[in-house]
């Protein structure tokens, strides 16, 4: 599966996801910062991560992710609980594991 989000910047999100109390602002810039299409996707893995939806209903998490976008990307993310550990989950299940992406970012 190709995404166009990278998925060096999903594990950018993690990180700081992990740090908010001390990252909020920065992660809410890298998040508006991103295209609404990177931003669908991110919302849509989020989902396959928690379980909404299974990674073979990828194309309707994102139709869904982009049909029903009122809230601004990043206070959805952010004002969902375990967003990070959803997104982990969400990339793995997708076949497109953080843990490479996560280590070089810590570097």
């Amino acid at each position: 599966m190709e995404l166009e989000i990278e998925r060096a910047v999903v594990a950018q999100v993690v990180l700081m996801g992990r740090e908010l109390e001390r990252a909020e602002a920065e992660l809410r810039g890298l998040i508006d910062r991103l295209d609404t299409d990177e931003q669908a996707e991110l919302i849509a893995i989020m989902w396959v991560g928690r379980g909404a939806f299974e990674p073979d209903d990828w194309n309707e998490a994102l139709h869904t992710a982009e049909s029903e976008a009122t809230t601004p990307c990043a206070d959805y993310l952010l004002g969902t609980p375990h967003f990070t550990d959803h997104l982990e989950a969400g990339m793995e299940a997708l076949g497109l594991p953080l843990g490479d992406d996560e280590d070089a970012l810590l570097r």
